[in-house]
Parts: C-alpha cells; structure tokens; sequence
C-alpha cells in the first residue's frame, strides 16, 4: 500500500509531467503557426480535398497523378475528412495537419510516466517522460512535418497501459484497432497484445479480441468490400520510399552493394524484418507478460532498425519505446536524431539529405541498435510490478485435487 508521502510524489511527479507535456504542446504549435513545413503538409491538404470530392472509401481508386501514392489506412482518410471540413471554417490547414500528432506527444509522455511509474522509481518515471515530452525528434516530425505517426505509435502504447494496467481490455483492444487503421506501422505489436491477454486469461483475451475486431470491422469493413484491390495494392502492400538514406539499405549503398541487393533488401528482406518484429514482441510479451508496454517498445524499436524504408517522419517511430527502456537510450537517439530532422528540414527537400545528416543518421542508428540491447536487458532484470499495483495477473489454470473433498455450497 503507498503511502501519503509516496502517493504526493507521485501526483507532484505527474503534475511536472503534464506541465512539461503542455508547454511543449504550445511550443510545437508556435512552430507549426509559423513554419510552411514540408511537402507532405500540402500533399496531405490534396489528399484532403481529394477525399472531399470522391468520399474516403472511393480515395484508394481516386486518379491522382501528380500526388504520391495514398497509402493511409480507412480511419486516416476520415481524419483528413475533418480536416478539411475544419479548413473550409477557416482554420489553417497547415497547422489542422500537425495538431493531432502534438496532442499524441502529450498522451504519450504521460503514457510513459503512468507505466513506468509501477515498474521503477517515480523519479526514473518522471525522467523518462520529460525525455520524452522534450524529444527533439518529435518537436521536428510533429511541430513541423505532421504526420500520423506519432497518433499511431500513441495508440499502441495506450493499447497496452489499458490492458495491463488499467484492467481494461475490451477498452485496450479498440485502442490497438485504431492505431493500425492511423497507420499501419503498429501491426507489428498486434502479436505482442494478443499473446499479454492470452497471458492474462480468456475473459481478457475474448474481451480484448472483441474490442479489436469489431473496430476493424467497422473501420476496415466497408473499404474492403467497395475496393478491395486499390486497398492492397496502396496500404497493405506499400514498400516505403525507395530511397537509400537509412539503415541497412544506406549500409549497402555505401559498402557498394549491387543495385539487385538494395532493390532484393527493399523487396525480398521487408516481410522478413516485419515478422522479425511481430515475433521478437511476442516473445517478450510471453516472458513479461504483465509488461506488455515493453514488448510493444521493442516491436517499434526494431521496426525502425530493421527498415527498409526512408522518410524523417519514421524517425518518430522509436521514441516512446526508447523511452520506456530508459533516459539514456531515448535522450541519445532523440539528441543525435533531432539533429539530423534540423539538417533535413533546413535542406531543399525531405528526401535529400546531405553528407551531415547521413552520418548522424548512421550514428543513430548504431544509438537506436544500442538503446535496443540495454533497454531489453533492463527490462528482463526487473522484478514484476508489486501485488498492490493495478497490472492484470497472469491467470493459471485451477487444478482440483482428487484427494480434496469439494467444499460444500453455502
């Protein structure tokens, strides 16, 4: 049982966390007022105004010849729906666009503290979150390209607070079905969530299946049956950009591999790295399985490491998992990464990016392979969270003597 004093340090900690989260909130909103930010903030009001005219269902066969691929999932093409109804109000599209993923930055900070704060010291939770809170990888994707990313990872991560913390698990299972119809990126962690509700029992496992499908169902439903093919073509089949600026395809290129190894690495290797996630998630899911936040974290985390795909955006998708792992790991990719997103941005284009920012970029991916072996080291050591906390048990099957008499009904 917590004590008062422990119980104000707790609120004293969360109240700096929120504090911090909203100022930062207001600061990245500045920066989207006055910055035009990058092509995608107009590329997006296109798709937006395309989505207007033709509905969000018919947008995946929509012509668009001068715009790029429309590869967001059915609950993204209703976002922009609203965007752009809110745009012809008056307000801005440009900063419409960047909103709800500075509002994700402020739940995901607090995620961070809420979860952390019954598995460690609430100053390490605190810490972390204000790492979090604070990213400069996030001030620049967020306040200044906006995307759906950031939404995405959140909802993940609330997905399993809301299993395993707050006892919630139909509630857990809508969150995750609404981060992969954000972006498709948090498929990863599916695996991870289904295997910490087995983990949990079969009243949580049905609860949490339920919540998960019906909201597929109803948001993914109607756009496979009116179009199919355009939906696996654009969405579930999409490669990445096919630039070579990150990772392992950026490693081959300058090593001077083939045109046939990068095109095989983009290609051939992609499923392979995704299932290399979906099971390294659900392995830690199985062997902490009243922690799944972390097992999402490492299905993130990885999911960047492993990528074949080039965009700064995706530079946001590890953030809050290296910061569940710990300060170090999310303050030295955040740090190093921030600054490569302030070397592209000031650069003509998002996807040229100069000599500075390949370097740094490859020097955070060696930080993210780094913060990936000690965070999942850290989280293997640490003891479970104490019986008072709110975390779901893992239920284990009754067993009845046959040498014990059934207790008689009262």
């Amino acid at each position: 049982m917590r004590t008062k004093t422990g119980t104000l340090d707790v609120r004293r900690a969360r109240s700096v966390v929120l504090t911090v989260s909203a100022l930062a909130f207001v600061a990245k909103m500045v920066l989207a007022a006055q910055s035009r930010g990058p092509a995608d903030v107009r590329i997006f009001d296109a798709f937006a105004r395309a989505i207007a005219q033709v509905g969000p269902l018919r947008i995946y066969e929509h012509p668009m010849p001068r715009l790029p691929v429309y590869n967001h999932p059915p609950l993204a093409s209703w976002m922009l729906l609203g965007l752009d109804g809110l745009d012809r109000l008056g307000i801005p599209f440009g900063i419409l666009i960047r909103t709800p993923a500075c509002l994700a930055d402020v739940v995901s900070a607090v995620l961070v503290f809420e979860i952390l704060r019954r598995r460690r010291s609430t100053g390490t939770a605190m810490a972390c979150a204000l790492g979090c809170a604070l990213s400069p990888v996030l001030f620049a994707t967020s306040g200044y390209h906006g995307n759906t990313d950031s939404v995405a990872v959140m909802f993940a991560v609330l997905a399993a607070h809301l299993l395993a913390d707050r006892r919630a698990p139909l509630a857990a299972g809508i969150s995750l079905a609404v981060a992969v119809s954000v972006k498709l990126i948090p498929v990863v962690a599916v695996p991870a969530l289904l295997v910490a509700a087995f983990r949990a029992g079969r009243p949580v496992l049905v609860r949490f299946g339920a919540g998960f499908t019906a909201v597929m169902a109803l948001l993914w439903g109607p756009v496979l049956l009116t179009v199919p093919e355009p939906l696996r073509q654009k969405v579930l089949a999409y490669e990445g950009g096919r630039a070579r600026l990150w990772g392992f395809v950026r490693f081959a290129d300058w090593a001077g591999a083939s045109d046939a190894f990068v095109v095989a690495l983009h290609s051939d290797f992609r499923l392979l790295f995704v299932l290399g996630c979906m099971a390294a998630g659900a392995w830690l899911a199985w062997v902490r399985p009243t922690a799944p936040a972390y097992a999402v974290a490492l299905s993130l985390t990885l999911l960047l490491l492993l990528s074949t795909g080039s965009a700064v955006q995706y530079l946001a998708w590890p953030v809050v998992g290296l910061c569940l792992f710990g300060l170090w790991e999310g303050a030295a990719f955040g740090v190093v990464v921030g600054v490569v997103t302030v070397c592209v941005y000031s650069g003509a284009s998002a996807v040229r990016w100069n000599d500075l920012a390949l370097n740094l970029a490859a020097l955070g991916w060696v930080l993210l392979a780094a913060g990936i072996t000690t965070g999942l080291r850290r989280v293997l050591a640490e003891p479970p969270p104490a019986p008072s906390d709110r975390t779901l048990p893992v239920v284990a099957p009754r067993t009845k003597s046959p040498s014990t008499p059934a207790s008689p009904v009262n």
